[in-house]
């Protein structure tokens, strides 16, 4: 395989297993749904769960790029990025595509704490968290790391609900809810100026 055809097998698995879960898309169903043979794939990725970490780090780089881009073009302000969070997820939740996110999927799939795809989605967690708290601290936020802390929790939570309000599940509209929860507590921690 040239050397882009690796790069090439994990965006289209990515996609596979987004779509499917991860134990749930054997070998067999990627092979498929990639056009990639086995032995094709056991020449770059030894294991299946080999395969998973490199697409879970493509997931965490897409994904990254794309929410702190977005964030900043709907808000020129820390405060105002803060609340633009929900907005980009509210138009994440609305693309066909959207099956929640992929990083808890594979936490609950793999769930022991020490196992290397459990501890590369909580690690793509912590560098959100991370970022959230750098954007509090440019606002002034009295405790940027607290701030940071919750708005992952509506982040996370918004994307569950979103995920069940989909298929009829749950009233309402989690990113909008979400950014109101957000709003009191950036409204505690940031004076008003």
């Amino acid at each position: 395989m040239r050397p882009n055809k690796r790069d090439e097998l994990v965006r289209k698995a990515l996609d596979v297993f987004y779509r499917n879960g991860f134990h749930a898309t054997g070998m067999d169903k990627l092979v498929s749904e990639t056009g990639v043979s086995k032995t094709s794939m056991y020449k770059h990725f030894r294991t299946k769960e080999d395969l998973i970490l490199a697409v879970l780090r493509l997931r965490d780089e897409n994904f990254r790029h794309w929410l702190y881009r977005r964030i900043e073009e709907l808000s020129d302000t820390p405060k105002g990025q803060m609340l633009a969070l929900f907005d980009a997820l509210s138009e994440w939740f609305t693309k066909p595509e959207f099956r929640g996110c992929m990083f808890i999927k594979a936490s609950a799939e793999f769930q022991e704490i020490n196992h290397p795809i459990h501890a590369q989605s909580a690690a793509h967690k912590q560098i959100l968290q991370d970022h959230f708290s750098e954007i509090a601290e440019a606002a002034d936020a009295n405790d940027p790391r607290l701030l940071a802390r919750q708005l992952l929790l509506l982040k996370e939570g918004a994307i569950v609900s979103a995920v069940l309000a989909r298929g009829g599940g749950l009233a309402g509209d989690p990113a909008a809810d979400a950014k109101e929860a957000a709003r009191g507590l950036i409204d505690l921690q940031i004076p008003s100026t």
